[in-house]
């Protein structure tokens, strides 16, 4: 998925940092297709594989506490849902740490060492190229690093999400942020997007995994630029005019509303919910039921309209698509016909979820387009 000398890397477009594979598609699949279809690039950024995430279905059952196990199926599922999309992917952890943040912070010792110079001196099992992409993340160099893994959650209260009991070491909340940030911001200068996307400060309901994509995505921004936020609501560009954009997503609280209203009312999503009727929590797959329209709201919730708008109808064929791909996660990918919900899913949590007709995003503080996006 990098340049070759062959092919030049393609600069500009939307690059989005995620932080487990499903949440490129939940977040900000219809930016990701819609830019895709246009012909612009579409690049997904997930930070940890997904493995400590529960698994939906019998079929998978067994792949639920293998972390391994799970990791590589989930780079599956992914690979197939960023092909839907028609964007490109990578996993933080194989991006390379560009030598001049190396030292960021002290951290020299944590940067990735250089390859020996005698091919005898390699270990046997360690190829000589890099590898991305893969369940076992290696260096630029080819020399065995250190996975990024998930740093796993759990229920704090009614659509929010707090820290686990038990955090992995390899967790990726564990990671400095400015090293996680600077392999970010090595891609970011080589993409040069027009759009950088990610969860707003609360990740979204919660997750720590959230929590930190942002931090991470935020900090990358600050390093690739080379400069923090300017005033007066727009970046400042470097020396050499880029500097990229940033967008938080967010669901305005009422459109919100309205979807969860719409997935009670539609005879469609009503058919859904009784199909999965039966009792079979044991795989996470029934009953399935509907999200309370007066309840609390996640943090992904906003009370003001979205700076940045994009319909989900025109692509919405691929962003389903995709979201049947995440099979271990994501169940009743259903379309729907009506103006508030275009399409309905649920998670592990069997809480029947509206796709809503418009994805929103926010401009981060001090982040917003200095020029017009080259949008679709």
């Amino acid at each position: 998925m990098t340049g070759t000398a062959s092919t030049p890397t393609r600069t500009g477009g939307v690059l989005a940092v995620h932080a487990h594979p499903d949440d490129e598609t939940l977040s900000t699949g219809a930016l990701l297709a819609t830019w895709a279809a246009a012909g612009l690039p579409a690049t997904v950024v997930t930070c940890t594989r997904g493995e400590r995430g529960e698994v939906i279905g019998a079929r998978w059952s067994a792949l639920e506490g293998d972390g391994e196990a799970l990791a590589r199926h989930r780079e599956r599922e992914l690979a197939a849902a960023v092909a839907s999309l028609g964007a490109t992917q990578h996993f933080l952890d194989t991006l390379p740490l560009p030598a001049d943040l190396a030292d960021l912070a002290d951290l020299a010792h944590l940067a990735d060492p250089a390859d020996p110079a005698d091919p005898a001196e390699r270990a046997d099992d360690v190829p000589s190229g890099p590898v991305e992409g893969t369940s076992t993340a290696r260096s630029a160099h080819g020399v065995l690093g250190a996975r990024y893994e998930d740093s796993g959650m759990s229920w704090v209260g009614t659509g929010r999400a707090g820290a686990a009991g038990e955090v992995p070491g390899g967790a990726l909340v564990g990671v400095p942020l400015d090293v996680a940030a600077g392999r970010l911001a090595g891609l970011l200068r080589e993409r040069r997007p027009d759009l950088v996307v990610t969860y707003e400060p609360g990740g979204g309901y919660g997750h720590p995994d959230h929590v930190r994509a942002h931090a991470i995505t935020m900090r990358a921004v600050e390093l690739a630029a080379g400069d923090g936020a300017a005033s007066g609501g727009t970046s400042a560009p470097r020396a050499d005019g880029w500097a990229p954009a940033v967008a938080w997503a967010v669901a305005p609280a009422a459109a919100l509303r309205a979807g969860y209203a719409a997935i009670a009312a539609d005879p469609t999503a009503r058919a859904v919910l009784s199909a999965a009727a039966d009792d079979r929590r044991a795989t996470r797959e029934g009953p399935l039921e509907l999200p309370d329209p007066a309840g609390p709201l996640p943090s992904v919730a906003t009370d003001a309209p979205g700076d940045l708008v994009v319909d989900v109808l025109p692509v919405r064929d691929r962003v389903l698509a995709a979201l049947r791909a995440h099979a271990t996660q994501v169940q009743a990918v259903t379309p729907l016909d009506h103006p508030d919900a275009v399409a309905c899913y649920a998670l592990s949590n069997l809480v029947l979820a509206p796709v809503l007709p418009r994805e929103s995003y926010a401009w981060a503080p001090g982040r917003a387009p200095a020029a017009p996006l080259p949008l679709p």
